[in-house]
């Protein structure tokens, strides 16, 4: 699911500790934006401490790292590629090259038993809005493209307006067109003011409605009303009902082929997870 993905500051040990029992379909522990420089390598220590404890989380972990051209990325992957992290979110991102070269980095990190680890490009500024399908297409591990808006009106010098989205409406719309055709999902950026929660609904809905799966987040107050708004569609119910009867009896009996194909393309544990949470969502 992809409805929520929560920043937590990868500093502070009490957020990390708290994100235990927030119901955000991805928490991701920050290393960029809300981590000062200083404490850089500190946080990182927070969150591979936090990482050799994945079973105390009961949702997707991600890590955002500090952008490609920060010279930092490369000491944040070392620190967080490890068993239990889901994901990495990337910050920034301009081209298909840096993608590469990050994957790359990935591969050399993380055991070859292992599941290969997701990623997710930010979609931050204007290169990276103009390139932002070859972004998505780069890699078979891609599997969801961010749109950060205040990064972009920053690198096109415009100020931000919630009562006018003239200055980043073309990049918002652009980016979930290009994820889908790449055949991946898309989530929108934050909402920043975390007391008005009407605002926050609107601002989702209007997401939504672009093609967008989820909003990203940065309080627990907003995880319940965005949920409300990034509601499961009955195409993905009819989608989730298909996987789970095609492998039920394989995940839950150990009986029968673990990965089938369904509609012309494999399906496996990963697809029959995320199925039952778009049931249980639509249930909800």
């Amino acid at each position: 699911m992809f409805r929520s993905l929560i920043f937590v500051p990868g500093n502070s040990t009490r957020f990390v500790e708290k994100a235990k029992t927030l119901a955000a379909d991805i928490i991701c522990f920050d290393l960029e934006d809300s981590v000062p420089v200083n404490e850089k390598a500190s946080a990182r220590k927070i969150i591979a401490d936090a990482l050799s404890r994945r079973q105390d989380y009961g949702s997707s972990v991600y890590v955002r790292t500090n952008s490609p051209e920060s010279g930092l990325a490369a000491d944040d992957l070392k620190a967080a590629v490890r068993d239990g992290l889901d994901g990495v979110v990337i910050p920034k991102v301009n081209d298909k090259r840096e993608i590469v070269e990050i994957v790359k980095q990935v591969s050399l990190l993380e055991r070859p038993t292992a599941p290969s680890l997701l990623i997710m490009p930010s979609i931050e500024t204007a290169k990276g809005v103009v390139n932002a399908y070859e972004i998505a297409s780069a890699d078979d591990r891609i599997n969801c493209l961010v749109f950060g808006v205040f990064d972009y009106l920053h690198d096109m010098k415009l100020d931000y307006d919630e009562e006018d989205d003239a200055g980043y409406s073309y990049a918002r719309a652009k980016v979930p067109v290009d994820a889908r055709a790449a055949g991946i999902e898309s989530i929108d950026a934050i909402w920043q003011k975390i007391d008005d929660l009407d605002g926050l609904a609107r601002d989702a809905t209007k997401a939504r409605r672009l093609g967008y799966s989820g909003k990203c987040i940065i309080h627990p107050s907003q995880i319940e009303p965005v949920h409300g708004v990034f509601r499961p569609s009955s195409n993905q119910v009819e989608w989730a009902r298909k996987v789970v009867a095609a492998l039920g009896d394989a995940m839950e009996k150990g009986s029968g082929r673990g990965a089938v194909s369904l509609e012309g393309r494999m399906i496996d544990a990963v697809h029959y997870k995320q199925a039952r949470a778009i049931l249980e969502a639509a249930r909800e």
